[in-house]
C-alpha cells in the first residue's frame, strides 16, 4: 500500500508567514527563512521513494496542481484531518513546513511506528507536535483534535486527550519548529 507523507504549509508569502518571528528578524528574514526552510524540506523529501509527497497549502490554491491541495475551512485541527480523509488508501504522516532539523529517516521512523500503531506523534520540546501520522486500517477518531489548545504548552497532550481507548498511539522522535527567535538560534546550533 502506498504511504503518502503531507507537508502542512502556509503559502509563502511577505508578512503572513512566521510573524512571531519576524518581530524579532523583520518581515523579509522570516520570509526568506519560512521559504528556504519549506523548499528544502519539499526537495529533500520528495526525493524519497518511500512516499509520495503532497502539499497542503493555505490560504487554498486557486487551482489544485499535482498533489498539491487546499488545507479548507476550520481550525488547525479541523484543517489537519483533511488529508487523512480524502488521500488515496494507505498510510499518512503530516508534518509542519517549518522543522529544520526534519530528515527521511525521522519520517521513515513514523511510518515504521505505523506498522504496529493506529497512530504516532512527534512531539516538539515546546509540549506541541510536528507530525502526526495514522496507519488508516480504521477511521480516524471523531474526537481526534476536538478542543485542543493550539499554540500553547498543551497541544500534545489535549490531543492525545482526545483519543479513545483502544486506538493505539506510537511516539516518533523529537523535533522543534521555529516560531521565534529563541527557536531560530536553538536549530541554528
Amino acid at each position: 500500500m502506498k504511504r503518502h507523507l503531507v507537508i502542512f504549509a502556509r503559502a509563502p508569502q511577505f508578512g503572513r508567514v512566521k510573524r512571531r518571528l519576524a518581530t524579532a528578524i523583520g518581515p523579509v528574514a522570516a520570509t526568506r527563512f519560512y521559504r528556504q526552510t519549506l523548499d528544502r524540506q519539499i526537495r529533500m523529501l520528495s526525493r524519497d521513494c518511500r512516499w509520495t509527497v503532497w502539499l497542503f497549502v493555505t490560504p487554498d490554491p486557486a487551482r489544485h496542481r499535482a498533489n498539491v491541495r487546499g488545507q479548507g475551512q476550520g481550525d488547525l485541527g479541523q484543517r489537519m484531518k483533511r488529508p487523512f480523509r480524502m488521500l488515496p488508501p494507505g498510510p499518512v504522516v503530516l508534518v509542519g513546513s517549518d522543522i529544520p532539523a526534519m530528515r527521511p529517516r525521522h519520517i521513515a521512523r513514523a511510518f515504521a511506528l505505523l506498522g504496529n500503531h493506529d497512530l504516532v506523534f512527534g512531539p516538539a520540546s515546546d509540549g506541541g507536535f510536528w507530525l502526526v501520522g495514522a496507519r488508516r486500517s480504521r477511521p480516524l477518531p471523531r474526537t481526534l483534535f476536538a478542543k485542543v489548545r493550539w499554540s500553547t504548552r498543551h497541544a500534545l497532550a489535549d490531543t492525545l486527550a482526545t483519543i479513545p481507548p483502544g486506538y493505539t498511539t506510537g511516539i516518533a522522535d523529537t523535533l522543534d519548529d521555529v516560531d521565534d527567535a529563541e527557536a531560530l538560534v536553538r536549530s541554528a546550533a
